[in-house]
């Protein structure tokens, strides 16, 4: 049995219910013509480069010079950005809750531009849980690159093989299996939590 030591948390799809959908679901009501939209145009790739530090400006001048006829769509992607974001996932903020109740060390990992995280940063009570929270956009790497895991463990100051890593997104959570950490992919607060005392968490 791994001698858990700490438990890192993603933060979309686990503890925040975010999709670009909810925004342009408004804004593009058919839902061919939306999909295409966030599939070519503001899609998770170009997302996913402002996660990893590129400036929000920067990502819109460029893209609107592809996509010029688009414009007032592609500027509502970080213009309206708070309507992507619908709210918490209560099962995923119960199981952070309960662990800190228990004493287990906590930690944040996630992909989030510097430029929209101050619309959760210090929102909400279960933010202050955390020991610390490396931010993607703040230091210009993004998951699965190996090099954002080693750059978590720095602060945790723990072995890999005493850190469980909770993502939603399966390739996340392997990469930091690959890295010796207990990686997780998270599909339910319930199947979490059986995972985590399965390791021998206990809470």
């Amino acid at each position: 049995m791994p001698d858990i030591r700490a438990v890192v948390f993603d933060f979309g799809g686990v503890l925040f219910d975010w999709s670009a959908e909810y925004l342009y679901r408004e804004l593009i009501p058919d839902d061919e013509e939306r999909r295409w939209f966030l599939t070519h145009v503001c899609s998770p790739a170009w997302n996913l480069k402002q996660d990893g530090g590129r400036p929000i400006a920067e990502a819109e001048v460029e893209l609107i010079a592809l996509h010029p006829d688009r414009a007032d769509l592609i500027r509502a992607f970080y213009g309206q950005w708070p309507k992507t974001l619908r709210g918490l996932l209560d099962d995923g903020v119960a199981l952070l809750e309960q662990l800190h109740a228990a004493g287990v060390p906590l930690y944040g990992l996630t992909n989030w531009s510097a430029e929209t995280y101050h619309h959760v940063e210090d929102k909400y009570d279960f933010m202050t849980r955390f020991r610390h929270v490396v931010v993607s956009g703040r230091i210009g790497m993004v998951k699965p690159d190996p090099r954002i895991y080693a750059h978590l463990l720095e602060h945790v100051r723990e072995p890999a093989e005493r850190c469980v890593f909770i993502d939603d997104n399966a390739k996340n959570a392997e990469a930091a299996s690959a890295l010796g950490l207990h990686g997780i992919t998270h599909r339910s607060g319930a199947e979490t939590s059986a995972r985590l005392r399965d390791l021998g968490v206990a809470f």
